[in-house]
């Protein structure tokens, strides 16, 4: 590189002529011997063995007061690129040293592209030095080595320039008054929106009322609001904020190459996040057809299974009663076959946080939506075995009511007192459930009752009394005739269960026959002179408890016919 350094007109012009012509032909050798050893070595290879990859380089960039000039990356004649770095610097000082006011060019060689500085080769950039995969050149290279020293010359001038430097601190100082002023105007702006945001949030929260009850906290949302335009504000404010740090670098000669750095940054994440943005529209409008169409197919969906519900059709397993639970399971599985194929599709749904955090979100839900799953497939086993229905008198184990809601995690009935229990499904399934409906044909459910008389009351005219006290009240039907049953022996009396059917379906009406039923029960025994009493006895009662045959069909009872 000692003939790059020398310039036209210094003493021993021909040796020095003589010298960089035999350098010139040696380089150019050099160059074409690497150039054939690669041919001769593949030639020697074995068939079908891979070329040996190329290793590595480290590059060294070339940095002048502050400023990245080029970056080597190959050795010339014995140097590498830590020395070139060196040369290149030392002798770009010399040269300024002579001349502040260098004229840079570029020539184009056989062996690379030389910068020279007043016709003095200050380095040479080698295709070593570029990223040809890139596309990039040698002659581009050394261009924008050129454009990069002028700048910095121009640097130099200013800082050594009063005018200059006094017209950069002016340049900055109004920046930083405008920054000033629009500071002010973002803080001001912040203000007048938090309160109008605020307004308008108030106005449409105090409107979500169901049954004239506020179903939002107003307070919440107001601080929800606020936080949202104070955060704009901020962002606002930090990106004013930048720009005036960045103008006021580059303003001032010797911050100016900090000012570049800043906006070199701030290219390089708008030009990533454009990149990225760019990248991922495909893939967002695959994202958008899934969604598209699974909203087409859950929809259709929905539409079939309300259909069903509507008109009481039958589809095999699918009715009436089993199309809500299947509307839920279709709609579900639709979605998450839409969110499987859209899944590689979202953008960043490759990268390692994305996976981790889809891992951690999937891992937090299974461990706590256990009793949730466990809930929803009680209410599905529920639905499809058709239990009971809505509208049905149930018993399920220590509540009794009328079923008026049947969802995917609870069922909810009205007793006849008036009350609303709601009831897991975990809960219905792990107890015995009783259907009172399912007993007749039609609307109407199973009345009964259980009394206990003693044994020398006649079995016959118990059951007598029991149908004549059914057949008083008013709701039970005489088609089925109610039934008593002896259900029970016990030691000191017999326990009759009577079973009647009556028309009433809600909870309030079947209250108030069951009241009638007790009633009439008590006002018929106290007619025919029979104690409704479940006698104890301490010791062997002096006459025998027991009904002579005589007294077996006293009224209301009546003896077979023939």
């Amino acid at each position: 590189m000692s003939a790059d350094s020398s310039s036209p007109g210094a003493p021993g012009s021909q040796y020095a002529a003589m010298n960089a012509l035999s350098l010139r032909f040696l380089a150019a050798l050099a160059f074409s011997l690497a150039s054939l050893a690669p041919a001769a070595w593949a030639a020697d290879a074995p068939a079908g063995a891979a070329p040996a990859p190329e290793p590595a380089r480290t590059a060294v960039p070339l940095k002048i007061v502050g400023r990245d000039v080029i970056k080597f990356r190959s050795t010339v004649f014995g140097y590498g690129p830590t020395d070139r770095v060196e040369g290149a610097k030392s002798r770009l000082l010399a040269a300024y040293q002579k001349n502040k006011h260098l004229k840079f060019s570029t020539r184009h060689t056989a062996e690379g592209s030389q910068v020279l500085a007043d016709a003095g080769v200050m380095f040479i950039v080698t295709p070593g030095d570029v990223d040809r995969a890139a596309g990039e050149t040698t002659e581009a290279a050394a261009t924008r080595s050129v454009d990069v020293l002028a700048s910095i010359v121009d640097d130099l001038h200013a800082r050594e320039d009063p005018r200059s430097l006094l017209q950069g601190f002016g340049i900055a100082a109004a920046v930083t008054l405008l920054a000033i002023l629009l500071m002010r105007f973002i803080l001001a702006a912040d203000r007048r929106a938090s309160l109008w945001f605020a307004r308008r949030v108030a106005d449409h929260v105090g409107r979500v009322r169901v049954s004239g009850v506020a179903m939002l906290d107003e307070g919440n949302w107001l601080r929800v609001a606020r936080a949202a335009v104070h955060g704009v504000a901020w962002v606002a404010a930090g990106i004013l904020a930048f720009l005036w740090l960045n103008a006021v670098l580059e303003a001032i000669p010797y911050t100016r190459p900090w000012g570049e750095q800043l906006t070199s940054i701030l290219l390089g994440v708008l030009a990533t996040v454009g990149n990225g943005l760019v990248e991922s529209v495909p893939g967002l409008l695959f994202v958008v057809v899934i969604i598209v169409m699974a909203r087409i197919v859950s929809r259709t969906g929905a539409a079939f299974f309300q259909r069903v519900t509507d008109r009481n059709l039958s589809f095999g397993w699918v009715d009436r009663d089993t199309a809500p639970p299947a509307r839920m399971i279709f709609t579900g599985v639709v979605w998450l076959f839409a969110l499987a194929m859209a899944y590689p599709y979202i953008p960043g749904s490759d990268s390692r946080a994305f996976q981790g955090l889809s891992v951690l979100v999937g891992l937090m839900v299974s461990m706590g939506a256990s009793g949730t799953v466990s809930q929803g497939a009680s209410g599905l086993i529920l639905m499809f075995s058709r239990a009971f229905r809505v509208g049905e008198y149930v018993r399920i184990q220590d509540h009794e009511g009328t079923v008026i809601e049947l969802t995917a995690f609870t069922t909810r009935i009205r007793t006849g007192m008036g009350e609303e229990i709601l009831l897991p499904n975990t809960y219905v399934m792990g107890g015995a459930t009783k259907n009172y409906s399912r007993a007749i044909p039609g609307a109407g459910f199973v009345l009964d009752t259980v009394v206990t008389i003693g044994y020398d009351a006649s079995w016959r005219q118990v059951e007598a009394m029991l149908k004549e006290a059914a057949g008083r009240t008013e709701g039970i039907m005489a088609d089925p005739a109610p039934r008593v049953m002896k259900t029970a022996l016990s030691d000191f009396y017999t326990e009759y269960r009577l079973i009647a059917y009556a028309t009433p379906t809600m909870p309030l009406p079947r209250a108030e026959a069951l009241s009638h039923l007790h009633g009439n029960i008590v006002d018929v025994f106290n007619e025919y002179g029979v104690q409704i009493m479940s006698p104890h006895y301490l010791g062997d009662p002096a006459h025998e408890k027991v009904v002579p045959k005589s007294r077996w069909f006293e009224a209301p009872a009546k003896p077979p016919k023939g």
